[in-house]
């Protein structure tokens, strides 16, 4: 199903896009007369490659005995309902999701707390709570079925004795404005909190059977959602570290004595490698960027599109990649053919304290527009975030094209003010660029199209 561009919101049914995108407005100048067709079909098809369900049933293996369920994150409304529904049976079990997303799951004996992202709230404390009740009652002949995705990092937020949540709030700001990657992010937060980091099989006795929809470039177990079921080779030491290396120690004085209390053995160190609890853990990646990445390419190629190239695991600051991408449809266009580039990633921002309104996929965009405007490049870049939300923004990305920055300036805005301060949405949203597609229900990062005409 191609998103049509008018009200609504992406919703996720019987493992298909039902519902319809709105907000995405090209406005292709006569050179562009198919651009906005070949962007709804991209993202229609790298949301259908990331659907949840389908993942789930694609790799699903029905456990024997009594189970329990427990889901987290972003997909987890999807996830917890398509194992509910191959189970077939009565099951006890712990939802923890976004809010707009608690009224979409009726299971008997499944709850489901509302839980905000990306800083943690009284709530997800309160659910975080809940699910180590539920993981701790597990017995040894039965099974928990762990469905984990992006945004369960924050929904299972239980600070650490000693610790509160202000802390843990206060040490994820600081990193994220520092530009702290994931894997730096999560070093820290498996050190601060009692259920990642492996911490979460420590404390079941019985199986888990852990599903996992991955967020992370390289997929790695250990740094999914802080890796509540895998185990960890990051210490107190390494994340003290981060601490120091992004500049941000000294404001969070009692994260840096807790981390000094562990690593003076005062605190026990996460699980490790070949500690007893993983040897009842399996752990299955049942989707991830690369799905997403081929969805889009696929797309691409068959709209007539030559793949001119496809990269994966793409990091660093989204201007630089976007500017990146300029630079080859430049390269491209010489070729008088129609090429597509496709990349799969996770860029950040740096903002600073005074950062203005935005996103990654926004930046990422804003950036190579300008750079399709100094060459002249009849091109367009499509920049999203797989999840619906770019940064803290009701924008999923951003689409522009050759064009784009010269109607942003007509508009009487300032796109260069704008890249330079990080406050990509007011122009993007001046000139008709964002992308809405609402919130998704899953997570695979970020994708970005190049399309040369």
């Amino acid at each position: 199903m191609i998103p049509s561009f008018g009200p609504g919101r992406g919703v996720w049914a019987a493992g298909a896009i039902a519902g319809v995108f709105c907000g995405i407005v090209i406005r292709p100048a006569p050179s562009y007369p198919a651009a906005e067709e070949h962007v709804k079909r991209v993202i229609a098809s790298v949301l259908l490659a990331a659907d949840p369900a389908a993942a789930v049933r694609d790799s699903w293996t029905t456990p024997k005995g009594e189970v329990k369920l427990l889901a987290c994150g972003k997909a987890a409304v999807v996830m917890a309902g398509t194992a509910a529904s191959l189970l077939g049976r009565a099951v006890r079990g712990v939802v923890t999701c976004p809010p707009e997303r608690v009224e979409e799951l009726r299971v008997p004996g499944v709850e489901v707390f509302p839980c905000d992202h990306p800083f943690p709230s009284p709530r997800n404390v309160e659910a975080a709570l809940r699910a180590r009740e539920l993981v701790r009652g597990v017995a040894k002949d039965e099974t928990l079925i762990a469905m984990i995705s992006g945004g369960a990092s924050a929904h299972l937020a239980l600070p650490a004795e000693g610790l509160t949540l202000d802390d843990l709030r206060e040490v994820t700001r600081r990193l994220q404005l520092a530009g702290a990657g994931i894997g730096e992010l999560n070093a820290v937060r498996k050190h601060v909190e009692q259920l990642k980091g492996g911490r979460l099989a420590g404390v079941c006795r019985g199986e888990i059977e852990a599903y996992i929809l991955s967020d992370v470039m390289g997929d790695r177990l250990d740094v999914i959602a802080s890796g509540p079921t895998a185990p960890d080779p990051s210490t107190f030491a390494e994340a003290l570290g981060v601490l120091e290396s992004r500049g941000v120690a000294a404001s969070v004085p009692r994260v840096v004595e807790h981390l000094r209390r562990g690593m003076a053995g005062k605190i026990p160190e996460t699980p490790k490698a070949g500690e007893a609890c993983f040897t009842r853990v399996t752990n299955r990646v049942i989707a991830s960027n690369r799905r997403a990445v081929e969805a889009a390419r696929d797309a691409a190629v068959s709209m007539g599109f030559h793949l001119a190239g496809v990269e994966h695991a793409v990091e660093g600051e989204a201007a630089v990649v976007g500017a990146r991408l300029a630079r080859r449809a430049a390269e491209l266009a010489d070729s008088r053919r129609p090429w597509a580039w496709v990349v799969g990633g996770e860029w950040t921002v740096t903002v600073g304290e005074r950062g203005g309104k935005g996103g990654p996929g926004q930046e990422l965009a804003l950036a190579a527009a300008k750079g399709l405007h100094e060459r002249g490049v009849l091109g367009a870049v499509l920049s999203f975030s797989t999840d619906g939300v770019d940064g803290p923004t009701d924008a999923a990305g951003a689409v522009v094209t050759g064009e784009t920055w010269a109607r942003a300036t007509d508009a009487g805005l300032d796109p260069e003010a704008g890249l330079s301060r990080h406050d990509s949405y007011a122009v993007l949203e001046g000139c008709g660029a964002l992308v809405r597609t609402g919130p998704t229900g899953t997570n695979l990062n970020h994708v970005a199209v190049l399309l040369v005409y």
